[in-house]
């Protein structure tokens, strides 16, 4: 299996389930993200302990066994792999290569054939389903700003949103999407591009800005 670097995972702890969730694990077609343009590679972890692992639709017949303490191994014919916990729900696993911050990605087949068919759209996904909702309510319950439902806005609709820093009013535009800053958008301090710097609002939310453009919020 194909590994990526993602600093993702590790922030998703709390969301995922844990690898003893032996219902969710097994019986499903687990879809590797990997070179898919050329092969479709199924991972079937069997309650009885068998991997079937399907290339194209030619079948190898493996083992995998839950080692408890999150830890996962999968022995094939002519090696042996040690996977740790990295992220688990009923539509993505992924499992971290022991000692190496590196994972491989499994799809649930149902999510597969629809919208998670690459690692791009599989980080787009979980920071949508996980990030962004923690982010929108720890920002109502640290700055008191009510944050726009994305359902409200309309594709063209610009609005300009306010925020108090500590280097004064910044107003930042904000189009269909949430009302705190958000990367990509246009930041502006008295009415020009707001220089480049950090900017403290609310009580521990910082907004990065440089040349007039929001990068990033942080927290601390």
């Amino acid at each position: 299996m194909k590994t990526f670097i993602s600093d993702l995972i590790p922030k998703l702890q709390r969301f995922s389930q844990k690898l003893d969730n032996l219902n969710l694990l097994t019986n499903q077609h687990w879809v590797v993200i990997d070179d898919i343009s050329n092969n479709k590679n199924v991972y079937i972890f069997r309650a009885n302990n068998d991997l079937l692992i399907s290339q194209n639709g030619k079948v190898e017949k493996a083992k995998w066994e839950y080692l408890g303490n999150n830890a996962l191994l999968i022995d094939k014919k002519d090696e042996s792999y040690l996977f740790k916990h990295g992220f688990f729900d009923e539509n993505i696993l992924a499992l971290k290569v022991d000692s190496k911050d590196e994972y491989a990605f499994l799809i649930n087949e149902n999510k597969y054939d629809g919208e998670l068919n690459s690692l791009e759209k599989v980080i787009d996904f979980l920071t949508k389903k996980y990030i962004e909702p923690q982010l929108r309510k720890n920002i109502i319950e640290t700055t008191g700003i009510e944050l726009i439902d994305i359902k409200q806005l309309k594709e063209t609709e610009v609005v300009i949103v306010a925020f108090e820093t500590d280097k004064g009013k910044i107003e930042i535009e904000q189009n269909n999407s949430f009302s705190y800053p958000e990367p990509g958008k246009k930041a502006f301090l008295n009415g020009k591009p707001a220089a480049t710097g950090k900017y403290k609002f609310g009580f521990m939310w910082y907004v990065h800005i440089e040349n007039g453009m929001v990068i990033e919020v942080t927290m601390l």
